[in-house]
Parts: structure tokens; sequence; C-alpha cells
């Protein structure tokens, strides 16, 4: 029963508020249905699947609230369930945060749901592995890829008259190729709400081909040089973009522990921080990305611009910071769209006199969060460019820089591209700075 329609879900979401006796009720259902595949040293290692439903209950006496929680829905598994949660509220101290559950809401009409991810078979992900495995051990390289897909829904209501549901389904890839000797690697990542648009085959290439071409890779002088920076680098997990969006609260803003903080107090709303070339925004109905139409509070999910030119034009706001500062609270986005021009990674690099390439970064970890300064490491293909060509693979370097400062640098702006659940371009930066050398690959 991992995927329930909207009535279905609504139908145990209202018998469970009928179940309650707090001043305040809600309760959410989440359901996922997911399978997955792994290979390393061109074997399928493991395969495995999910399938689940959960459902939370939040109750509130007052300003205290408690929360159980139960994945089996039997009348008197979800009367216990609500009990449970009756008992822990009465029990926990008054919540100084303490806002209201949200009245009835309006949403728009969800668009993140393909029909071709939620038919995906064992068999689609064998032959993607496949595909994947064959193609390397044609090239005497070794792949290691991990595959996973899924169907979700979310569905929530509580007494005041909010009720909400939504679908989603998303197919991740990403293959990591190395060369026989381990002097060569090469990456590649892509995501997709529609399964119809994945080629295992050309992922694997992309990653094949940075492996090939980055045996016995030289050692540059660490110093500042104009970087190539593909969109893996600046939005995976530990991307430098990624980190600046997560950064856009307003309350640490206000607080004075954030690098929109004001001298003085207050935030940097409106302030131009960034190169007029730069404009982020999110929107749930974008076709290349979509995303959840209401966030974990039932706060409605628009576009929402973010920077604008250059000028940072909204921040995350909390309901409760909302009413403390007089302002409009913010849902927490699904997606984040950074506008781009309409050069590929490869007429970048034409266009560059001296520079390097860098396919992805890992291991990025905070220095100052004031200033946004990161410090991490390249990986899996690091390559110096001359006179608009790819010269010579070059070892990988430590690096120390602020998605702000990086962001003031801008030489080009490239395509869009979806990683992440986001659109990202690739960016050419100049005085980018690195620190030091790695030996790894």
């Amino acid at each position: 029963m991992a995927i329930l329609s909207k009535d279905e879900a609504q139908a145990i979401l209202k018998k469970v508020l009928g179940f309650s006796k707090s001043d305040e009720c809600q309760a959410s259902l989440n359901g996922r249905t997911t399978g997955n595949v792994r290979y390393a040293r061109n074997s399928v290692s493991t395969a495995g699947a999910t399938d689940n439903v959960s459902l939370a209950v939040e109750a509130r006496f007052g300003k205290r609230a408690g929360i159980a929680t139960c994945n089996e829905f039997d009348d008197a598994t979800l009367r216990r369930c609500v009990q449970r949660a009756e008992e822990i509220a009465r029990l926990a101290p008054e919540d100084p945060e303490y806002m209201p559950l949200l009245g009835p809401q309006q949403y728009l009409t969800p668009t993140a749901y393909a029909a071709s991810t939620a038919a995906i078979s064992p068999d689609f992900r064998a032959q993607a592995a496949g595909d994947s495995i064959a193609l390397c051990t044609a090239k005497n390289l070794t792949a290691a890829g991990y595959l996973e897909d899924g169907t979700y829904f979310q569905a929530l209501r509580n007494n005041k008259g909010l009720e909400a549901y939504q679908q989603s389904t998303n197919v991740d890839f990403s293959i990591t190729v190395r060369t026989p000797d381990g002097t060569g690697s090469g990456y590649a990542t892509a995501d997709y709400t529609d399964a119809a648009k994945f080629n295992a085959k050309n992922l694997t290439q992309i990653a094949a081909d940075k492996a090939a071409g980055s045996r016995n890779a030289r050692a540059l002088e660490p110093g500042k040089y104009t970087v190539i920076l593909e969109p893996a680098a600046l939005a995976s997990d530990e991307g430098l973009l990624n980190n600046l969006m997560y950064s856009l609260g307003a309350r640490e803003a206000d607080e004075g522990r954030s690098f929109l903080s004001k001298k003085g107090g207050g935030n940097r709303k409106g302030e131009k921080l960034f190169d007029e070339r730069v404009s982020i925004y999110s929107d749930p109905l974008n076709a290349e990305v979509p995303s959840g139409v209401f966030d974990g509070e039932g706060l409605p999910v628009k576009r929402m611009a973010w920077i604008e030119k250059g000028k940072v034009s909204n921040l995350y706001t909390s309901r409760y910071w909302a009413q403390k500062t007089g302002q409009q609270p913010t849902a927490f986005p699904g997606n984040w769209i950074m506008e781009g021009g309409t050069q590929s990674v490869q007429d970048l690099i034409k266009g560059t006199a001296k520079g390097i390439l860098v396919t992805r970064l890992w291991y990025i970890r905070d220095v100052d969060p004031q200033t946004l300064l990161y410090t991490g490491l390249t990986r899996d293909g690091t390559f110096y460019i001359e006179n608009g060509q790819i010269k010579f693979p070059v070892k990988n370097f430590r690096f120390n820089e602020s998605p702000v400062i990086m962001l003031n640098n801008l030489e080009a702006i490239g395509r869009p591209v979806r990683i992440g659940g986001n659109l990202v371009p690739p960016l050419k930066i100049r005085d980018f700075t690195f620190t030091s050398l790695s030996d790894a690959v």
C-alpha cells in the first residue's frame, strides 16, 4: 500500500483526527516505493527495493506538543498512535516559539510525477547497469555506479481545515570510472523526474572519457586560476552553490550568524552582493525540475526569486520568525534554478586562454560561516586548459573559496542542466583559490 491515492490517504487522516482529543492535531502520511541497483569493479554487488508508508501524528495542548508515529493502519493502532502523541504532549514543556497550525490553504497543481518512472522494473535497472558495465569492460576500464528510482506521496490534514496531497517520482544515477592502474578517474551524475530521459550509456561514456583522459596527471603550482566549474561541482550534495542556497535564512542573518548579517543588526536583503548576471529562483512547476507544492507544515510553495540581477531579493523565513519580525513566511523550496546562457562546457573551454576544468568537488567543510568560506578538494577529472583546448590532466587541488566571492568573479555562465533536482549552469570563474595539491584521483 506504499502509494496511496489522495482519497485513500485523506480517509486515513480523517479517521486519525477523529480519534484526537487535543486542542490541535495534525497528521501526515508519507509513502514511497523505491528500487536500486549498485555495481562495482564491473559487477553488480547489490539490488534492492523498499515499500513503506508511515504516519506521524502531532497533538497539541496549548503550547505543548507531542509526536508519535506508526506504520500500521488498523483502527486500534491508529487510536493508540494518537493517544501516545497526546500523552507526550501533556508531558512536554511549552514551546517558546509556538505557532498555531495552519488553516485551509490554496496549492498549485503538482507536476512532479511521471508514469514512466513509477513503472520502472528490476529489468530496467539491470539493463542500465549492464549497459554501463559493458561499455567500461570493452574499454578496459572499471565502473562503479548506483541507480535508484522512486515514487513518493505526501498527505497532510489537521483539525483547522488544512488538507494537502502530492505525488512525485525521481530517478538518480551516478557513476565513477577508473583506469586499471588507478591513475585516472572520471565521474558523471544525473537525475530526472521522467525516466524516459535517462540514458546510462551516455552518462557512462562521459565518465569513461574523463577517466581515460586523466591518467598520469601533472602537478601544477597552487594559486589563483581561472576555472570552469561543471554543474556537478556546483549543485551536488557537496556543491558550492548548494551551500550558498542553504545559507539564505532570515533568522540566521538577523541574529548575526550569517554572511547576510548587517553590522549593527538586521540583514542585507535588497543589497547587491553578486555579479548582476546572477539570478536564482525557485519554481515548483518548472518543466525540467518540478518539485513539491507544499512544505512540511503545509505552507504553499510558489515561484520565488531569491537573487535577482545580483541583489538578494528574498530570504527563507519561518512562520515564527516572520511573525516576530513582521515579515511574510516563505515555504522552504524544493528546487532552485540559476539562469544561464547557451554555452556548453565545451564552448566555455574553447573561449579560455588558460584555466582549469573541474569535474566535481568533495569533502567540503565550513571555514567561516560569516563570509561563507569553504574548503574542499577537486576529484574525478581535473584538467589544464590552454588556448581553448584541454592540454593535460592535473593533480587534484585543495581549494579555499567563498561562493559569494566566486559569484563576483564571473567570466561566463553556460547553459543550465539538471543536477540534484536543481537547474545549474557551468560557470567560468577567475581567481579561484587553490591552496595545495592532493595525490588522490
